[in-house]
């Protein structure tokens, strides 16, 4: 199975939220270390993985919620 990394942060508790997100709408998914943070007080980064078969509907369940500004007369 091949994975592709959808996102990355330097939370890991951002990307373990995402994964939650994600495995309720049965999407398999994985967060994986990205080595070691160089500046003080930030956590080491971390990705979230997905099979590349399921990336456009992580893709999609992670985006923002795009707001209709304009008003309809």
């Amino acid at each position: 199975m091949s994975w592709i990394t959808i996102q990355t942060t330097a939370l890991r508790w951002e990307a373990e939220l995402m994964q939650q997100v994600l495995e309720a709408q049965d999407i398999p998914t994985r967060v994986i270390g990205l080595g070691v943070c160089s500046s003080l007080g930030m956590g080491s980064p971390v990705g979230l993985q997905v099979p590349l078969a399921h990336r456009w509907e992580a893709l999609l369940l992670l985006s923002p919620i795009d707001e209709e500004l304009e008003s309809v007369d």
